[in-house]
């Protein structure tokens, strides 16, 4: 069974509130949903527990902290048996926000945070290139972030 399958109407509606605001009481979604705050924290409990919340945390804003550049690199391995240790390898990276196991060009692609194109080169010359069976990187560079948001959880009623 998948996890879609193991929510209800009530776990929509609860789930496409937090969604949009993490931080808003248990007392205003218990409202909102018409039900008890209990219900509501047993609910998010549960979502938790099967899977479907994978957490909460608080956004920070990289360039808060001088992280200036935001960038997407396009990593391509000998092998693409190489993704596990390569993963490793990256997870000591504390630039590298997103790894991820692609398919098309690139074996692998990584989201990454740089103080400015000095510091970018380093991580990508001195730390990403030289692990072993990195092949090639690529390098893109975003200018702004237009669009951040989560999935769109829809109820029945929404419809």
């Amino acid at each position: 069974m998948q996890k879609a399958d193991k929510i209800d109407e009530l776990d929509k509606k609860i789930l496409n509130i937090l969604s949009q605001n993490a931080r808003m009481p248990f007392k205003d979604v218990a409202a909102e949903c018409g039900v008890s705050r209990a219900a509501i924290h047993q609910r998010v409990q549960r979502l938790i527990e099967i899977g479907v919340i994978l957490g909460s945390s608080f956004n920070i804003n990289p360039k808060s902290l001088g992280y200036n550049t935001c960038t997407y690199v396009g990593i391509r391995l000998e092998k693409g048996s190489m993704y596990r240790e390569v993963a490793e390898r990256c997870s000591h990276i504390d630039e590298i926000v997103e790894c991820h196991f692609t398919t098309g060009p690139y074996t692998m692609l990584v989201k990454l945070y740089a103080r400015d194109n000095e510091q970018l080169m380093t991580l990508l010359n001195d730390d990403l290139q030289s692990i072993p069976g990195v092949v090639s990187t690529e390098t893109l560079i975003s200018l702004e972030q237009s669009i951040k948001r989560e999935i769109p959880v829809t109820c029945k009623s929404e419809k």
